[in-house]
């Protein structure tokens, strides 16, 4: 009996492992098709005027340097902004609020709400509040209500994609501050440290990894995110580059949507097309690399 029960069980295993296993497979063998389609048909674009040089012809000849330089300024600002508040954020929920409190826990439920909003909502929010409300309020404040802050800007794409992805960042620190043990906050304070002394020597430094990697996720879902900037601050197509904080901006992930849309000869678009997405991909890596090797300096620093 017990033997019949664990050959089903083992029968059970193998079945599971085949089914997940064979999942695994098929998501990889997509992602490679994927990767290999656009490295194929993108590879031969990739030159220097292609990524050094403004769009003309109708956006069928020239580069998209404008579009990666607007793209990298965006995540930029978007991780200067959604750090500091994400970490300090989960600092005070996983550190200083009372668990089981009403207000602790409200937040939470908000915190995840908030990463199930589609991301075309966090765009009208983004317009609504960033441009027409506050935006608004300043030009009429400091400059008699003619429009300089009210408008589409890379500030404001900057923030609502920091909004949109503060729930990574406040997630992933709670659970990088959750891996440190509970004797090492202990220990300082019996050593005589404050709590805040505690935190900050303690209790960040061997949370920093985690928190480095809510920030990499962060830019990942930054970089490739087209429905937020939308109506905040992407152009469809502009001779310069923004040198201002209320200035419109071009995006690669923006400037795909519109060859693969708006263009009057598809065909004609499709080579740039696919040199955009990988160098969209490539950016992306590229920022992601960044971080990471930023992470793994750190870890060396503390082994």
């Amino acid at each position: 009996m017990k033997a019949a029960r664990f050959s089903a069980h083992t029968r059970a295993n193998v079945i599971f492992a085949g089914i997940s296993g064979s999942s695994a497979v098929v998501i990889i063998a997509l992602l490679a098709w994927i990767l290999l389609d656009v490295g194929i048909n993108g590879f031969p674009k990739l030159s220097w005027e292609f990524v050094s040089a403004s769009p003309r012809e109708g956006m069928t000849e020239g580069g998209i340097f404008p579009a990666i330089f607007g793209t990298v300024l965006l995540v930029l600002i978007m991780t200067i902004a959604v750090v500091p508040v994400g970490v300090l954020t989960a600092i005070y929920l996983y550190e200083y609020a009372n668990q089981e409190g009403i207000f602790a826990r409200a937040i939470r439920s908000a915190v995840y709400n908030l990463a199930g909003v589609p991301s075309i909502v966090f765009g009208l929010f983004g317009l609504g509040f960033f441009i027409q409300f506050v935006g608004g309020g300043i030009d009429n404040f400091f400059y008699g209500g003619r429009v300089v802050w009210g408008q589409p800007a890379i500030f404001w794409a900057s923030l609502t994609l920091a909004t949109l992805t503060l729930p990574v960042v406040i997630v992933a620190t709670e659970e990088a501050l959750r891996t440190v043990p509970r004797e090492h906050r202990e220990a300082a304070l019996a050593l005589g440290s404050t709590k805040f002394e505690s935190l900050v020597k303690v209790v960040l430094p061997q949370a920093m990894p985690g928190i480095l990697t809510g920030a990499i996720l962060a830019v990942a879902r930054g970089a490739g995110e087209t429905a937020p900037i939308l109506f905040t601050g992407a152009a469809y197509f502009l001779p310069h580059l923004p040198t201002a904080p209320y200035d419109q901006f071009m995006n690669l992930g923006y400037h795909v949507y519109v060859l693969a849309t708006q263009s009057p000869d598809i065909e004609a678009t499709k080579p740039i097309l696919y040199g955009t997405v990988l160098v969209l991909l490539l950016v992306t890596v590229l920022l992601n690399l960044v971080a990471i090797t930023l992470r793994s300096r750190l870890r060396a620093g503390r082994a």
